[in-house]
């Protein structure tokens, strides 16, 4: 049975004491998402939380200073996703700017090293020469790799924002805003926001030291911004601002010119862009390379000075990503029938759905069990064969259940069952025996059995309220994009409100395009709805609906008008 969906609408926030000139309607939107002071809506540089508070940042600066003058070789050794790719060219651009000279950057292959700072990742590091290494986006739980590096002579930094394990690696360096002992306000950095932090602490290091010509490291917000939103970490207010900043520099052209390429790619316009722009079309993009093949093309990219070097490497990733796009849709053919064999079975849908294939493909495996998470409004872990006997799984949570501390329960419950995992609470990645893997469905289903209740599958559309048909205009659209950014955990606004369907027709293979008209009398507008059951729609019986919508401004050869970006409908 598909997780059902119910209209909810979000509640104001207590003690909310913003500013009365507010416009009425970002008052209710701030209400809504839990700000309570306008000070949590500043958006200048100059409210970023100060790097001080970060533990172990001020040890890892000092390593690096001195690393620098000593001219050793600083391997910085990045993650195969979008965040790990912008960490990674974000620190080879600023320690090049510090003085270092001689910078290198190794990005593991996922299908050959696994995750992190592994023992191969180590060998590889060593082979090159590297004196000192730097984890970003990685390291929190390579012990294994620390150890290695530590018996052939070499120091590891490591720098990090997943959650940690009981035990820490002996790295020398630790800077981590999820650490047990961190006093730093913001626990929601992305690893390239951990990473921006600690090159701000080298630079005020080197300030402090008597250095004159020192880099504007603001001029790296764009890679913190793209890797943060791509991350899908939550937008709290120092992210707010970190997304901000970069975005602003973005729009006034003053990115990187692999920013610029990927943007040319995707067909978005730098001057309009918006934080979803960044989630939904360039890292999708940037992250293609690590799933299918090599994110150093990625990481080449984003280091790029060459505008047509760059659009030669981006137009290799828009490639990749097509890819990786029709090898999800079979992927998700294949889930969906066994997903059908199991409602037609005696048995149940489990509240936890553990499912694998042989022929999977395990770059794609996380965007499957996200794609089957929303369908079926449940925790989904999805497998496929690594190719060595072992199967890697990504899994995808849903509201009130933690990913990672239900596997760490799992290792607890049946020691050995899994081989390694880790992660957060509504995504983690783990490892385990190809011949466990009924065990671990079973055992999964049975945990998370307990764990959740059938209401809490009950999916929920949370809607801003109803605007009024003279709020249904361009003006509060463009209120509306300014007003953020907006993202995970500080969502785009979304209203509801009923209509009547003048017009329904696909468009494409599974978008339905609408025309629309308020119930009580309003304006015609023009509605899209995405990938939507074509079993269902269009349905020229009819004639009124109830959506959950966004406001959306629609670009096209120059003229800009209102569209509702149609996240659900429902027959009236």
């Amino acid at each position: 049975m598909k997780g059902k969906t119910e209209l909810r609408r979000r509640v104001a926030a207590p003690e909310c004491e913003l500013p009365q000139d507010l416009h009425p309607l970002l008052r209710r939107l701030y209400a809504h998402r839990g700000v309570k002071q306008a000070v949590e809506l500043e958006r200048g540089a100059k409210n970023l939380h100060a790097f001080h508070s970060l533990s172990g940042i001020e040890r890892a600066a000092e390593i690096l200073q001195k690393a620098i003058a000593d001219n050793l070789c600083i391997m910085i050794v990045g993650d195969f996703d979008a965040d790990g790719a912008t960490s990674t060219a974000l620190t080879v651009l600023a320690l090049r700017s510090m003085g270092g000279r001689n910078i290198k950057y190794l990005v593991p292959n996922r299908f050959d090293d696994g995750y992190g700072l592994s023992p191969e990742v180590v060998e590889q590091a060593a082979a090159r020469g590297a004196q000192l290494i730097m984890t970003v986006d990685n390291g929190i739980s390579s012990h294994a790799g620390v150890a290695l590096a530590h018996e052939k002579g070499i120091a590891v930094v490591i720098t990090d924002h997943h959650l940690p394990g009981e035990t820490l690696p002996d790295a020398e360096a630790i800077v981590n805003p999820n650490l047990a002992d961190s006093a730093f306000p913001s626990r929601s950095l992305a690893g390239v926001g951990v990473a921006f932090y600690l090159m701000l602490a080298l630079r005020a290091r080197l300030r402090d030291s008597g250095a004159t010509t020192l880099p504007n490291l603001a001029e790296l917000l764009d890679l913190v911004a793209l890797g943060t939103v791509a991350d899908v970490v939550p937008l709290d207010a120092n992210n707010r601002i970190l997304v901000w900043q970069g975005l602003s520099r973005i729009r006034a052209g003053k990115c990187r010119v692999g920013i610029r390429a990927l943007l040319e790619i995707a067909n978005r316009d730098a001057r309009q862009l918006a934080a979803s722009d960044l989630g939904f079309a360039l890292g999708p993009r940037l992250n293609a390379a690590g799933r299918l093949d090599d994110m150093s093309v990625g990481v080449a990219l984003l280091l790029s000075e060459d505008i047509a070097q760059a659009r030669m490497l981006a137009s290799e990733l828009d490639a990749l990503n097509q890819t990786r796009k029709e090898i999800e849709q079979g992927m998700q053919t294949e889930a969906l029938a066994l997903c059908d064999a199991l409602e037609r079975s005696s048995e149940a849908l489990p509240l936890g759905i553990a499912m694998y294939h042989p022929e999977w493909h395990q770059g794609v495996v996380g965007i499957l069990a996200s794609r089957l998470k929303e369908r079926f409004h449940r925790p989904v872990i999805a497998f496929a064969p690594a190719g060595d006997g072992t199967l890697k799984g990504s899994g995808r949570s849903i509201s009130g259940l933690h990913m990672r501390d239900a596997l760490e329960r799992l290792d607890t419950l049946y020691p050995g069952l899994i081989l390694k995992f880790g992660g957060h609470a509504m995504a983690a990645g783990l490892s385990l025996e190809a011949e466990k893997f009924d065990e671990f469905r079973q055992r999964f289903g049975e945990l998370i059995g307990d764990w959740l209740s059938e209401e809490s599958l009950q999916g929920v559309v949370w809607s801003d309220g109803q605007l009024m048909a003279q709020e249904l205009t361009l003006p509060t659209a463009e209120l509306l994009r300014e007003a953020g950014p907006w993202g995970q955990a500080f969502p785009e606004p979304q209203f509801d409100g009923k209509f009547k369907l003048i017009q329904q027709r696909l468009v494409g293979e599974r978008h339905l395009k609408v025309m629309l008209e308020p119930l009580g009398g309003g304006p015609l507008l023009d509605g899209i709805a995405f990938n939507i059951d074509t079993t269902l729609w269009p349905d020229p019986s009819v004639k009124q609906v109830e959506l959950a919508y966004k406001l959306d401004i629609n670009e096209f050869r120059g003229n800009r008008s209102v569209q509702l970006i149609i996240e659900h409908l429902w027959p009236l």
